[in-house]
């Protein structure tokens, strides 16, 4: 974290962004741990939905566990830079937040049940944070890929924030947009706790449930 640095507290300004780069930091390989494609293209019948609830090492495990989920992966959405580094995102003049990429297969697991995880492993109330992990690249967000994902997740959105008020705590502070483009994150943060099944992991949910 960078001492004073404003960025960790506001979003930038597309003109207050870093550059970036042309080209990708990551040329993909299969998923460590379902064996999968990591990378497009996907079965016609799957669907894509990006899903950040603060630091994506923790976030990717809780998804690659549920049946009906084909692949995921890890990478930055939501800001300016193209082709990000990792210590770029962290400086806060990327706007990107940290996301996970989940394809799945809605014959075996629904979107509903995607996002049942997705409110109840993490604390959505919380702007730019997620417990101890500070700054703009741990804010909550969902990008959808479809309209009929925006719809349900944005009903999904009213109903746990129900759920929430009534539980005494804040309004959700989920970002949620139209998914625009998603850039993978470099090979080392891929599936991160299945190569070190020790890491950090600073999920913590609300323990408010998700009807």
């Amino acid at each position: 974290m960078l001492f004073g640095n404003p960025f960790k507290s506001r979003m930038p300004l597309k003109a207050e962004a870093l550059p970036g780069r042309d080209f990708a930091i990551w040329d993909g390989a299969p998923h460590a741990v379902l064996g999968t494609p990591t990378m497009a293209p996907f079965s016609e019948h799957l669907q894509e939905i990006h899903l950040g609830l603060g630091c994506f090492w923790g976030a990717e495990r809780l998804f690659w566990n549920l049946d009906g989920v084909y692949t995921t992966a890890v990478g930055y959405a939501g800001g300016f830079t193209p082709n990000p580094t990792y210590e770029e995102v962290c400086s806060g003049r990327t706007g990107h937040t940290e996301v996970v990429l989940v394809i799945f297969d809605p014959d075996v697991i629904s979107l509903a049940a995607l996002l049942k995880v997705f409110w109840e492993e993490h604390d959505p109330t919380q702007g730019f944070r997620q417990g101890n992990d500070t700054g703009t690249q741990y804010r909550s967000a969902i990008y959808c890929t479809t309209d009929e994902q925006l719809q349900a997740v944005r009903e999904s959105a009213a109903a746990y924030g129900e759920a929430l008020q009534s539980a005494g705590l804040g309004a959700v502070t989920t970002e949620i947009e139209r998914a625009g483009k998603f850039y993978y994150a470099e090979a080392f943060h891929q599936q991160y706790l299945h190569k070190v099944p020790n890491g950090y992991c600073g999920l913590k949910g609300t323990g408010v449930r998700c009807a």
